[in-house]
């Protein structure tokens, strides 16, 4: 006879999972125990508290001080989304400090009107790492995506004023050089500084220059463009200089300095950048050839690929362990309640109108995920319709947009309910009605099941510097102050993830096919269809005609929230899932509702920028 593996079983393999894959992405982070890490906390001379990791190879000694490299995420991501960089940098010697930006992970709060001050924290951060003993003070490099090569850009401004300037080497990934003074001339402030930039061909932001027909270029034509020109002849007027193309590194002596100049044309989009072998090639050879690598490696030798395996045994790990420690909790006495007392199945099948108005209604789901999820940006959004108190704009944006799909999911359920033959059900039997008692126990059920998959975090945190992440989808350990910002949030993404379980789970849990798996990828195709919409017609246009979608519009919106709904193309299917699963062990909607949304508000609310007036 056959034995079905028990929740306990699963709920161990969910913790060993967690810890092979703990100790996997130590092991990487350490590269085999030859690389210290350190957790650092401290107050600056801006007056803030700043976050950072620092990483200090073997090799760097008082003895033997070693080229150290400050790296930066871009805006609404923090210190370990440059984990692909601070693994290969310091397996090859150098001394490697992550930051935390202000307003971002476990630094500081950032004040809206000190945006550029410190250059968002990066300069304090190059004060620091400089003043390191084991640090060679003439090797350092400054580094970072997006809004973090901005931060590298505005710390050389201040590297500038200082009598004794300490960068000596410049990587701006994914955001334009300065090209042009005050006054529009071309001209060189980076000085004998060696420089290089990461121009992704499809860019979403950068690259663009304008045109005498009042066009952008593309950013795939970047290198042919007047600013890429200019920067490769350092800082001449690009009439006056030679072309000069991607790939090639220019030398000049500048006061007595030889300095490179660099452009990397990557065949890629803005976010791939800090995901990216082909990316992290072209940094480990900048930075080989202008700071000099202590423990030089073949620049295609890379392991930071071996750290994302082991962060997704840990995602599994915790989706393992979420659903079957909910289910141990199920089997307690005083959860027990909440268990379905009877085999879970399809509801009634409907009738025939009542079959029209359901694939009707699937039909409209995803048309107003869509729809409402530009309209939102384009009248709450872009307008700067956002009260004080709320902090973080990317996780503002997404309740908002929550608010009104909940509220049109209302509507369909209820127009199921009072004209489709809904009434025929009772509330009961959809699992709807479950008393004031077990509501509360289905609350404490889905704090219990977060909390502890989240203790295993910390744990990992605390024990070994590691988080669980796979590019954007991140799940990581978070400073107390995020609370403030979790309470914020959280009734939009509960009223969301509720309603989404209740339609799933109470109403459209019907017979379509001989399988159950064909009514949940109906199901989960109908809740991700909107996103997925978005982001093909997006990137297709984009690749295509040079311009995304959103840039075409009438008016045009940003391309940010192209890229926002990279991880909702894996939540919202995930989510149908997960609570067709719950559900069935309790017919109980509210509780796969009520997990999802807590871990979803704390996954967006402790990984993004919160930036107050």
């Amino acid at each position: 006879m056959k034995v079905k593996p028990t929740a306990t079983f699963w709920f161990t393999i969910a913790l060993i999972l967690c810890l092979v894959s703990t100790l996997g992405a130590a092991l990487v982070q350490w590269n085999g125990g030859k690389v210290k890490v350190k957790d650092l906390r401290w107050e600056t001379s801006a007056g803030q508290l700043m976050s950072a990791l620092l990483f200090i190879p073997e090799n760097a000694t008082e003895k033997t001080p070693a080229p150290a490299i400050v790296t930066s995420h871009g805006w609404y991501n923090n210190r370990e989304m440059q984990d692909l960089n601070f693994v290969e940098y310091s397996r090859r010697g150098y001394v490697v400090m992550s930051i935390d930006m202000y307003g971002h992970g476990n630094s500081d709060t950032l004040i809206n009107s000190k945006v550029s001050q410190f250059a968002t924290g990066m300069t304090n951060a190059v004060e620091l790492i400089a003043a390191l003993p084991y640090v060679d003070k003439s090797r350092i490099g400054v580094t970072g995506h997006s809004n973090g090569a901005r931060a590298a850009n505005w710390a050389v401004d201040d590297d500038n004023k200082k009598a004794s300037p300490l960068i000596r080497a410049v990587l701006l990934v994914a955001n334009d050089a300065t090209y042009q003074d005050a006054n529009k001339a071309y001209y060189n402030k980076y000085g004998n500084r060696h420089v290089g930039i990461v121009a992704a061909q499809f860019d979403e932001f950068f690259f663009r220059v304008p045109q005498p027909d009042n066009t952008r270029s593309a950013p795939k034509d970047y290198i042919n463009q007047v600013t890429a020109q200019s920067f490769l002849n350092f800082g001449i007027d690009p009439a006056k200089g030679e072309k000069r193309t991607s790939y090639t590194l220019y030398k000049q002596t500048i006061n007595g300095k030889e300095a490179i100049r660099v452009i990397y044309n990557p065949y890629q989009i803005h976010p791939w950048n800090h995901f990216s072998a082909t990316v992290v090639k072209d940094s480990v050879e900048f930075f080989e050839a202008a700071l000099g690598a202590p423990n030089p490696l073949p620049s295609t030798n890379q392991v930071w690929q071996w750290k994302v395996f082991f962060n997704t045994l840990g995602l599994v790990g915790i989706c393992i362990f979420t659903f079957n420690f909910a289910k141990l909790l199920l089997g307690t006495r005083f959860f027990s309640s909440l268990k379905a007392t009877e085999p879970v199945s399809y509801l009634p099948d409907p009738s025939k109108k009542g079959k029209i108005w359901l694939w009707i209604s699937l039909a409209l789901t995803p048309v107003f995920s869509a729809v409402s999820y530009i309209e939102v940006w384009k009248y709450v959004i872009q307008p700067g319709v956002r009260p004080p108190f709320f902090q973080q704009q990317p996780v503002f944006f997404i309740s908002c947009w929550a608010i009104v799909n909940a509220l049109f999911l209302v509507l369909l359920l209820v127009i199921a309910w009072f004209f489709f033959g809904g009434k025929q059900v009772s509330l009961k039997d959809r699992g709807l009605a479950i008393g004031w008692l077990n509501v509360w126990k289905t609350i404490l059920l889905a704090l219990a099941v977060v909390s502890c998959a989240y203790l295993i975090v910390f744990i990992s945190d605390w024990l070994f510097k590691v988080d669980y992440r796979i590019w954007v989808i991140p799940f990581k350990a978070f400073t107390p102050d995020k609370f403030q910002q979790i309470l914020t949030y959280a009734p939009a993404f509960l009223i969301f993830y509720i309603f989404h379980s209740i339609a799933v789970n109470s109403y459209d849990y019907v017979r379509m096919g001989k399988k159950e798996w064909i009514n949940v990828l109906v199901l989960a195709l109908a809740t991700v269809g909107g996103a997925l919409f978005i982001v093909v017609v997006q990137y297709v246009t984009f690749f295509v005609t040079g311009k995304t979608w959103t840039e075409v519009m009438n008016p045009p919106v940003s391309n940010i929230i192209g890229i926002w709904l990279f991880p909702i193309l894996v939540y919202f299917p995930l989510a149908t899932v997960f609570d067709r699963m719950i559900f069935k062990v309790t017919k109980n909607p509210y509780v796969g509702g009520l997990i999802f949304g807590l871990f979803m508000v704390t996954m967006a609310t402790t990984n993004t920028l919160t930036l107050v007036p």
